[in-house]
């Protein structure tokens, strides 16, 4: 995509500049990583098994970890939908992070007053906003939900309608409605072979991580772990 394509381009400058990246996504991360070979750059991961990171040079940009304080249960899509709508791009905040009905988000510090001023509803919720300290995170895991299932292939069309108890034909349509996010990128190539580490999301079904084959079963099918993100 050719907005992918300057967004790499312009961070890989940003690097060979000596300068530091924004939060960059997995997907974006490794494009940038990959052009940067001869180039010292060292990545700043906020907590263990982070989808968001930076690269920088020689010193981490300024980011802050703000905490939602509200009354009632909010979704990580409600909290990302009003970050969109307060016309923030995507790579001025890190990873939201619920972990026991706290709520977190990882922001650069340059949209810091923006945030405190004009954030101030999750969906129809009201919220507060204070900032906590990084090491808040420090001893934060990511909690996934282990799945898993028999399929006859490795197949991502395969692997979904089973995951969702969905026909083929049912799930070819979330392919081409741009339903269906692989490694952080719309994906319509419906016979791609999931790897380990795959991250696929289905919209309004979740998002996850491929493990690994565990065992072949006699007819040849495959037993197959997935992980959910909670």
């Amino acid at each position: 995509m050719k907005k992918d394509y300057y967004i790499i381009e312009k961070n890989v400058d940003k690097i060979i500049r000596g300068e530091s990246t924004n939060f960059l996504d997995p997907n974006i991360s490794n494009k940038v990583r990959a052009k940067l070979k001869g180039y010292a750059f060292q990545i700043y991961y906020p907590y263990k098994d982070s989808d968001k990171t930076i690269i920088y040079t020689d010193k981490l940009p300024k980011i802050k970890l703000l905490e939602i304080i509200t009354k009632k249960p909010i979704k990580h899509n409600e909290i990302l939908g009003s970050l969109f709508g307060l016309n923030i791009e995507n790579e001025m905040f890190g990873d939201i992070i619920i972990n026991n009905d706290h709520y977190y988000v990882l922001i650069m510090n340059k949209v810091y007053n923006l945030i405190i001023n004009e954030f101030n509803m999750v969906g129809n919720n009201y919220i507060k906003i204070r900032e906590v300290p990084l090491d808040t995170l420090n001893t934060y895991q990511r909690k996934y939900k282990e799945i898993t299932l028999i399929v006859s292939s490795l197949r991502i069309d395969t692997i979904i309608s089973r995951l969702i108890g969905k026909s083929r034909h049912e799930v070819k349509k979330k392919f081409l409605n741009d339903e269906v996010i692989l490694n952080y990128e719309s994906c319509h190539k419906i016979n791609y072979n999931l790897n380990p580490n795959d991250i696929f999301s289905i919209r309004k079904h979740g998002k996850y991580k491929f493990g690994d084959i565990t065992e072949k079963t006699k007819k040849g099918s495959y037993i197959i772990k997935l992980y959910k993100y909670t």
